[in-house]
């Protein structure tokens, strides 16, 4: 189950803030309450080994948030990665779409036991299988449709991405087998525009981030304006700690019940069993992905549940400890970093407020001042002589026909040009210098659904010469998981630029699908 998962999923300034006083948030924006770790009973040497942890087993994290007794007691962001910043939360978004239909259906509007057919009738295939006639609206959140494998990938490569779900074969009968299913999760956002006439990103804006104070999300969209449900929402850092906080306030919120308590209970109790893995590396009582499912929420150890999405992007609920967790990152291996949050901050909150100001503000500290390291390097000798020239490249399938260089002490500048556009890149020199991009084949991506090709995306860049011919181009797509490494290598007159995103590089056996460009330089 994984497996396939993993498949689909491996879809301030320059510094980091953290802030613990009330008073001191409240010059920046108005958002959750703040206090410190002692205060809420949280000791503070556990958020240090939770930290360290992190860094010790190089996990790269680009946020983290912690709420106890609903007040943030600890957050941070690595630069170039800052509050205030969308981040990409892949199948984070599934929880969303979720709540969406739970909304939908404590207004009277739909019930989980409704036959998708009924509600798609003219979306069907020509033949409609007793199996496809049976599945239920609680079947998508359940992902237990009945499929054997999960359709998504097929699904996006047509322009119907409604009718390709529903002309997938459905082999099981449904509700009684666990497939994980992104395609399922479009299909309830589909619902939802179906039912209201809005997309989900505009419904859950007036029923759901308007209350919540959250006024900045974005949403991709399949080829028929419909959110892609099950992924592609965007939102900051502390809009998720206040969907999570919701949750475990069980849909309350400043005194209004914005989401019924029965639904919180439904969708975040275990509704399906996952299958046992083919070949288990732990207990199953241990892993994190066997716990059961709910309505698009996971359950997980030690009575908490939580949504997440590809690469460590994850919203935890622990109601034994009164406490939500917020991650976003680039990490791969996704139970490593929900298995340090059980080993060092589980045990770190505590009944009682303690008394240690001295601890909060050692580790206030240092949370203001996490970040990725710049790319290092050398001084180039080469440099100046390839300052001001503008290498030529072969045809190629990006389209890309020149770069030209411009090197000064702090900043290296490559404008790129195409056949209708220039694309100018600076990058700094042990900084990250930040701007944006619209370069072919980037952002790296997974799977459909985002914005339109061409569309410039924020970013923080650092270039370093590696040795006297080689310079490597760092680039962050901040407002996702992911970064982009290209490397030009000048040998006399000739360049190559070779080309590496991360998704790629987190598999050793990965290969990055655009082919090297090789060019003369003039």
């Amino acid at each position: 189950m994984l497996t396939t998962r993993r498949l689909f999923l491996k879809q301030l300034s320059l510094t980091a803030a953290a802030l613990f006083s009330a008073p001191a948030w409240a010059e920046v924006a108005a958002g959750l309450p703040r206090s410190t770790p002692a205060a809420e009973g949280v000791d503070a040497a556990g958020i240090h080994a939770f930290l360290d942890a992190l860094a010790a087993q190089k996990m790269e994290a680009h946020s983290f948030m912690l709420v106890r007794h609903g007040r943030v007691v600890a957050e941070g962001w690595w630069a170039p990665y800052e509050r205030g910043l969308r981040h990409t939360l892949y199948s984070l978004s599934k929880s969303f779409t979720s709540t969406a239909i739970g909304l939908l259906v404590a207004d009277g509007k739909l019930t989980v036991e409704e036959k998708v057919a009924s509600i798609f009738p003219d979306e069907l295939p020509a033949t409609v299988s007793e199996n496809l006639a049976a599945v239920r609206v609680k079947d998508l959140l359940t992902m237990s449709v009945g499929h054997a494998k999960d359709p998504t990938f097929e699904m996006v490569k047509s322009d119907d991405w409604l009718r390709s779900f529903l002309a997938w074969p459905v082999e099981h009968a449904p509700g009684t087998h666990f497939v994980y299913n992104s395609g399922a999760t479009y299909t309830l956002s589909a619902i939802v525009q179906k039912r209201t006439g809005k997309t989900v990103l505009e419904f859950l804006r007036e029923r759901l981030f308007a209350p919540l104070g959250i006024a900045d999300a974005t949403r991709e969209t399949c080829p028929r304006g419909i959110c892609t449900g099950g992924w592609g929402l965007s939102v900051p850092t502390e809009a998720l700690a206040k969907f999570a906080q919701l949750y475990l306030q069980r849909g309350m919120w400043d005194g209004r019940q914005i989401l019924p308590a029965s639904w919180v209970s439904e969708a975040t109790s275990k509704q399906v069993q996952q299958p046992p893995r083919d070949k288990p590396s732990r207990p199953a009582e241990t892993d994190d992905w066997l716990q059961g499912y709910g309505y698009q929420f996971w359950r997980s150890q030690h009575g908490a549940y939580r949504g997440d999405g590809a690469f460590g992007q994850f919203a935890i609920v622990m109601p034994e400890q009164d406490a939500v967790l917020i991650l976003t990152a680039e990490i791969n291996n996704m139970q490593g970093e929900i298995d340090l949050a059980w080993e060092h901050l589980v045990p770190a909150m505590k009944a009682a407020p303690l008394a240690d100001a001295a601890a909060d503000e050692k580790l206030r500290a240092r949370l203001a001042t996490l970040a990725i390291p710049v790319p290092a390097g050398i001084a180039s000798a080469r440099a100046a002589s390839i300052s001001g020239k503008t290498v030529r490249f072969e045809k190629n399938d990006l389209g890309i026909e020149s770069a030209a260089f411009t090197f000064t002490g702090d900043a290296s500048t490559i404008t790129f040009r195409d056949a209708t556009r220039e694309h100018r890149i600076i990058a700094g020199s042990g900084k990250w210098q930040r701007g944006e991009t619209a370069l072919p084949g980037t952002p790296p991506r997974l799977v459909s659904g985002g914005g339109k090709p061409g569309t410039p995306q924020p970013i923080s860049t650092a270039a370093a010469w590696t040795d006297d011919a080689t310079l490597a181009v760092t680039i962050r797509f901040h407002e996702t998981p992911h970064h982009d490494l290209l490397t030009f290598h000048f040998d006399g007159e000739k360049v190559e630029l070779t080309f590496l995103n991360s998704i790629t590089g987190l598999n050793p056996k990965g290969r990055d699908s655009r082919a090297p460009l090789r060019g003369t330089l003039g």
